[in-house]
């Protein structure tokens, strides 16, 4: 066993590892290791980020301002094709993914972030747990934190569960203000503007630029638009212009000549005239929207943040405070712990319990929302496939 106050291992170097890194850093003496597979920059796999009460804590507790990360709105803003829009009061703070992947970064100043080193199995272990890394090479950890989000490594070593797809996709953008005509701009400057009808939903705000930057004229228009698309039009839409075929995530710059000229048509037919405009000055890039099952998040020293634990839909704007939640609570637990104590199991077992609570509850409202907008539902033709039928 190893003395002192331990070594803890976070699977992931995304915002939920971050989250992870940063409470560990901040509440207990642990060695804290992060291991993020990707090389390099890292894609922002969500772009837009509502900013929430636990993201804030998490930022002012590691001494960032909050207001220094996020583009404050006035107003919502709903929009209809063939009738006036309508607006209503409702101030709001929006950041970024890469905006709050930087200021995790800054908030985690003693942990080792270690890129380019895939875990390929964890054990699980009663006091301790083993990695084993794609290279063969083994090590022992204390702590092991999976927060190596819905494709998760670690989750296999807890229980069983495969991603399942919704039955709709989020085409995504995100552009700078100056690379967008003055007007449109201009028309969503300040406000939450979004749009709705059967099968579809359209949203859209103002998020930090690519340095983080808030200023007017310097930030970037932040859009997501959710179509229903049959399993086998989604697994077309997701073989890129190179040939390879996606999971998860399709960059912009591998979306096809003929999915493009789809989302465009589409976009003219079924979207109000600001939004058909914006879709075809921007670069879109796609997610699928996916459901993981919550069952455990711990087994012996090994535990479950995030989307490793289970997802959420997007609707609830929650997944990154969720894994943030996640990440402080089980933080909490290991204050004043060290390697020679035996794990705290009545915290734990009482951690785990309230954070599937908590997730079973976000999910459900998640699964509720989509339904109310006949996103993921059956009883229709998908709409991205009455395209391809044309």
């Amino acid at each position: 066993m190893t003395t002192g106050y331990g070594k803890v291992a976070v699977v992931g170097g995304s915002l939920a590892g971050l989250a992870a890194a940063a409470e560990f850093n901040r509440v207990t003496s642990a060695e804290v290791t992060v291991f993020e597979r990707s090389t390099g920059q890292l894609e922002g796999r969500g772009a837009g980020i509502v900013m929430q009460p636990e993201t804030e804590a998490l930022l002012t507790l590691s001494e960032i301002d909050p207001n220094s990360v996020v583009v404050g709105l006035r107003e919502r803003r709903m929009l209809h094709r063939f009738s006036p829009p309508r607006t209503f009061a409702q101030p709001q703070t929006m950041t970024a993914w890469d905006t709050l992947y930087r200021a995790l970064r800054i908030a985690t100043p003693n942990a080792e972030y270690l890129q380019g080193i895939s875990v390929a199995k964890v054990v699980p272990g009663d006091s301790q747990a083993e990695l084993t890394f794609e290279d063969g090479s083994t090590s022992e950890w204390d702590v092991v934190i999976g927060a190596d989000g819905i494709d998760s490594v670690t989750r296999g070593s807890i229980f069983d569960a495969a991603p399942s797809y919704s039955g709709y996709v989020a085409w995504r953008g995100l552009e700078r203000e100056q690379d967008l005509p003055g007007d449109i701009s201009a028309d969503l400057t300040d406000r939450f503007t979004f749009f709705s009808s059967n099968g579809i939903q359209f949203l859209c705000y103002l998020v930090p630029g690519p340095g983080g930057e808030t200023e007017p004229g310097h930030r970037r228009v932040n859009w997501v638009w959710y179509v229903n698309t049959s399993e086998s039009a989604f697994h077309n839409v997701m073989l890129g212009t190179t040939g390879r075929r996606y999971d998860y995530f399709l960059p912009p710059h591998d979306v096809t000549t003929d999915n493009l000229r789809i989302l465009h048509e589409l976009a003219e037919k079924s979207l109000p005239p600001l939004f058909t405009r914006l879709v075809r000055h921007s670069n879109p890039f796609l997610q699928p929207v996916m459901d993981v099952a919550a069952g455990r998040m711990r087994r012996g020293s090994v535990f479950l943040i995030g989307d490793a634990a289970g997802t959420v839909r997007p609707h609830t704007a929650s997944g990154t405070s969720k894994s943030i939640a996640d990440a402080a609570l089980l933080a909490q637990v290991f204050r004043g712990w060290s390697a020679d104590d035996p794990l705290p199991e009545s915290p734990l077992r009482t951690w785990e319990s309230r954070r599937l609570r908590s997730l079973y509850q976000i999910a459900s409202v998640g699964v509720a929302r989509a339904i109310g907008s006949q996103l993921g539902t059956t009883d229709s033709t998908p709409v991205w496939d009455r395209e391809l039928d044309k």
